[in-house]
């Protein structure tokens, strides 16, 4: 009995492998497959993939498509298929830029001689900037890149780093799970090229909170410690905001995020509060409402617009503390408008907010504020005095009434 159930067993088996053959074959007959795949990267001048597509069917078309791992745009390019089936497209990323590090996915679709257009598994590799001989140093999920600078520079880069993020973390709670990428340039000139080529524009630093990397411009020397210790946890900052809000990162102001990040830093820019009391005294403050899509793109309202947004952020979390930012942040990303976010999360609006933090920190209309901060005395003192006057008057209508009764 044992022996016949091993015999009915196997039967089974070869009538199964016999019924799934074709249809293996058929898929095999029916698909492409990609060999030898390649991509050579000259960062913002372009990029070349190259490959060799087999298939047992005769090709009619080809494309290539290829996209950024966040974007929702794909570009389609026909490419020409040798008989070898290899085939090379080059792409001018010079004119249909790329951000610098970011990752891409390419893939290719051919139509066979049986009218099916069959796709390739896709593949990704990071359009890094290799113009330079980066050095990398990892702690946890933080790798420092640098070309300028001994192994010192990137263990101090990893500490500022680590500050940094510490210090944020006491403000929102984040996942570290994912890396985070910190790419160190020596100059402003190279930092500047690199956004240039990347379709950005900036000056000291740059963050891209999707893909999790951070670029500023530090040379090393004398003044490493305060530059990085500035740079790297402002832009820290926005990575790990954007790692917290999500999709809501976007809602955002423009001068509550920088004004967080601003405060993340280490050493605050001593220039701030100069920029501020000059702006105040020829009435040039910039007003908070103009600042909640963008910043200024000249460089002097630019400025002023980081100063006083580090300023206000700062203020607010002293009057409200950390949860008063975080239910700010909340508010914005339900998409609240700008001046009624700041009512629903503080009970105050934008601008009665702005003018509380022009008379506080700037001093601006002494007079309101100091009314304003004696008017709880001032109604102590009327409670106080209102009964004994009020006693006294009606002592007095008493006695003009007795010595009109005596007349």
């Amino acid at each position: 009995m044992l022996n016949l159930h091993r015999l009915v067993f196997r039967a089974g088996t070869i009538l199964l492998m016999l019924a799934l053959m074709p249809l293996s074959r058929a898929q095999a007959q029916g698909g492409i497959e990609v060999q030898n795949a390649t991509v050579a990267v000259s960062f913002g001048q372009s990029i070349t993939f190259s490959a060799r597509i087999k298939s047992p069917l005769a090709i009619q078309q080809a494309s290539l498509l290829f996209r950024g791992v966040n974007e929702m745009v794909t570009r389609v390019e026909t490419v020409q298929v040798a008989q070898d089936g290899s085939v090379s497209f080059t792409y001018d990323a010079s004119l249909n830029v790329f951000p610098p590090f970011s990752e891409i996915v390419f893939w290719f679709q051919a139509t066979l001689a049986d009218q099916q257009t069959y796709t390739s598994t896709p593949i990704t590799f990071f359009y890094n900037d290799n113009r330079f001989p980066w050095r990398e140093m990892t702690q946890g999920n933080v790798i420092v890149h640098w070309y300028a600078g001994d192994d010192a520079f990137g263990a101090a880069a990893l500490d500022s780093a680590g500050a940094g993020m510490l210090a944020m973390n006491e403000f929102i709670p984040t996942s570290l799970d994912a890396p985070i990428n910190i790419y160190i340039y020596s100059n402003i000139s190279d930092l500047q090229a690199t956004l240039m080529l990347g379709g950005e524009e900036w000056v000291g630093g740059h963050a891209n909170p999707e893909l999790g990397v951070v670029l500023v411009a530090v040379a090393p020397g004398a003044s490493q410690s305060i530059e990085l210790e500035t740079k790297i946890p402002h832009e820290l900052a926005h990575v790990m905001l954007y790692r917290s809000l999500g999709d809501k990162y976007k809602m955002q102001p423009a001068w509550l995020l920088e004004g967080i990040a601003s405060t993340m830093e280490l050493y605050p820019n001593p220039d701030y509060a100069r920029a501020m009391e000059i702006a105040s005294k020829n009435d040039s403050l910039l007003n908070f409402s103009d600042l909640c899509v963008s910043f200024p793109s000249d460089a002097g309202n630019a400025f002023l617009a980081y100063a006083q947004s580090e300023s206000f952020v700062t203020y607010i979390r002293e009057t409200y503390g950390t949860s008063g930012l975080g239910r700010l942040t909340s508010a914005y990303g339900e998409g609240f408008p700008c001046e009624l976010g700041a009512t629903n999360a503080l009970g105050t609006p934008l601008s009665q907010l702005e003018a509380r933090w022009r008379e506080t920190v700037l001093g601006q209309n002494v007079l309101g504020v100091a009314a304003r901060n004696l008017s709880p005395f001032f109604l102590l003192m009327l409670l106080v005095l209102v009964v004994p006057i009020w006693g006294a008057f009606g002592i007095f209508i008493e006695r003009r009434k007795r010595a009109a009764q005596f007349k």
